[in-house]
């Protein structure tokens, strides 16, 4: 799965149109790799690309239990450690929640783009933004990164929210 899906949380755009290309795209990605998508991954994953926006624990938890899906805390905690095991979802730490991977598939440095106002979040492609760490001369390999940037999104700047 690898489309440019950067940015697209902060420009107008058809949202089902993206949450269809998200969803075939998962769909080839698992089948590619042998990875069992279940009806309950599949429904997280599908939660989580809607309206771009990322979403707590619980949060997901109560749109699985409206939607009729087991909605337990164990049962959703690891539906997404196997998201994120597979590079399929992203735990955003400073929000303490979650995000469909825009890259996935791809080996990549996660980075996002987070607007405190509006709490819209874009993924970009952190090791395209920022200098190697893993570079010879520093002599360090990286094993795990994520990069959270906080601002504020042309929206809301447009709009003048306070």
């Amino acid at each position: 799965m690898s489309s440019n899906h950067s940015m697209s949380s902060f420009k107008k755009h058809d949202h089902s149109i993206c949450s269809d290309r998200y969803k075939a795209s998962i769909e080839k990605y698992c089948h590619q790799n042998n990875l069992e998508l279940t009806p309950l991954r599949q429904k997280v994953f599908e939660i989580l690309i809607r309206g771009h926006k990322p979403l707590g624990a619980y949060e997901i938890l109560d749109v699985l239990s409206k939607e009729g899906f087991s909605s337990s805390p164990p049962i959703a905690y690891r539906v997404l450690d196997f998201l994120i095991e597979n590079g399929l979802v992203h735990k955003i730490q400073g929000l303490n929640s979650f995000i469909a991977c825009a890259y996935a598939g791809c080996a990549h440095i996660p980075a996002f783009v987070i607007c405190r106002k509006c709490d819209n979040v874009a993924e970009i492609r952190g090791e395209e933004n920022i200098p190697k760490a893993s570079s010879s001369s520093l002599d360090f390999k990286i094993e795990n990164a994520m990069i959270e940037i906080s601002g504020v999104c042309s929206m809301c700047s447009d709009a003048g929210v306070a």
